[in-house]
């Protein structure tokens, strides 16, 4: 017990001395005498002189003193070297998590940007055009009936004309039949049957030419010759031909503008049913880049997350390393000036004569 307690004498006798430590002895009782640590210490060694103990067992103590000191140095720099070592690898791994989060960044920002955003322009502007094209079909359609109604209209009224034409025609003959020797009003009936027959042809139908060479032959003439009446009715006769050719003719005609209509109108019809298949396959397609793009800004939106996260951790780990390190630091420093002092009490416990120290 006695030991230690001069053992913490010494210490702090070479604390108070550090500066002075090359000193002779005697300047160096001068200064332990200037503090009541030195002067304490002064006593404790005349004592211990006095009583005889001996040199060594301080000079044991202090020796133990110092090497614990050093293995406790030791240990803080080993301690201190597996701390930096934990915070290097960290800050290798936290770099390279923030930078492949920054790679992934970058190339979903590129996917969304460059890739998929215009194709979801494309796709909607393709729609657009086929939704276009299918109003362009719609009114084609609707043209193409009205423009068949006006037609079958035309045909109808035209038709109607030339039956009419006809049976003026048939009348003007059954007439001619009972023309013997005709009278005045016979003859008055009979132009008034080719009034009829006339106002029942238009001026530019292909019958016009032959009504007019008909009147022309009718026109004043004595029905009471057969031979005049032979001739109006080989005209009447011609002229009922012509009609009735008319008629078929327009008949086949209709008939085939029907068939074309028809035609045409199934055409539009596959088109427009082109259209909406065309349109229900991009809308997959759009509904397709619709949630990948969600799909990819949620992933990109977490790597920006996780980003921010590791940056965070780096800051902290950084922030609890400079701690650490100036602890550490610290803490060195004291060991290694208790380390020097102790040397240095070492020292001078070696080289001073206890038995000459007087307080």
């Amino acid at each position: 017990m006695k030991t230690i307690f001069v053992l913490v004498l010494v210490i702090v006798l070479a604390s108070s001395l550090k500066s002075t430590f090359r000193q002779t002895p005697q300047k160096l009782q001068t200064e332990l005498q200037k503090s009541n640590y030195g002067k304490a210490l002064l006593h404790l060694l005349e004592l211990h002189s006095m009583a005889g103990g001996a040199v060594s067992e301080l000079v044991d103590a202090i020796e133990e003193l110092d090497n614990d000191l050093i293995d406790g140095l030791q240990l803080l720099e080993f301690n201190f070297q597996q701390r930096t070592n934990q915070h290097n690898a960290l800050v290798v791994q936290l770099n390279q998590q923030m930078n492949d989060a920054q790679i992934d960044i970058s190339r979903s920002e590129d996917v969304i940007e460059n890739l998929l955003i215009p194709r979801r322009e494309q796709l909607e502007n393709r729609i657009a055009n086929l939704e276009e094209y299918q109003e362009i079909n719609r009114k084609n359609y609707d043209e193409e009936v009205l423009i068949r109604e006006q037609e079958h209209e035309a045909f109808e009224a035209q038709i109607a004309e030339l039956i009419d034409a006809t049976v003026a025609v048939d009348d003007a003959l059954a007439l001619l039949q009972t023309l013997s020797n005709p009278s005045l009003a016979q003859v008055k009936k009979f132009q008034n049957s080719l009034k009829k027959i006339e106002q029942s042809i238009k001026p530019r139908s292909k019958m016009a030419p032959f009504l007019k060479a008909l009147l022309t032959l009718a026109s004043n003439q004595n029905f009471s010759d057969q031979g005049i009446i032979g001739q109006i009715v080989n005209a009447l006769n011609e002229f009922r031909n012509a009609i009735v050719d008319s008629i078929n003719d327009q008949t086949l005609v209709e008939a085939n503008a029907v068939e074309e209509y028809e035609e045409r109108l199934d055409q539009l019809d596959h088109e427009f049913a082109e259209f909406q298949r065309q349109i229900n396959a991009v809308n997959v397609d759009l509904t397709a880049t619709n949630n990948k793009i969600d799909q990819v800004t949620e992933f990109l939106n977490q790597r920006v997350a996780d980003l921010k996260q590791y940056e965070a951790e780096l800051q902290l780990e950084n922030d609890n390393y400079a701690d650490e390190t100036q602890i550490y630091n610290d803490t060195k420093n004291e060991f290694t000036r208790e380390q020097q002092i102790t040397e240095q009490a070492l020292a001078l416990v070696q080289s001073v004569d206890f038995s000459h120290i007087q307080v």
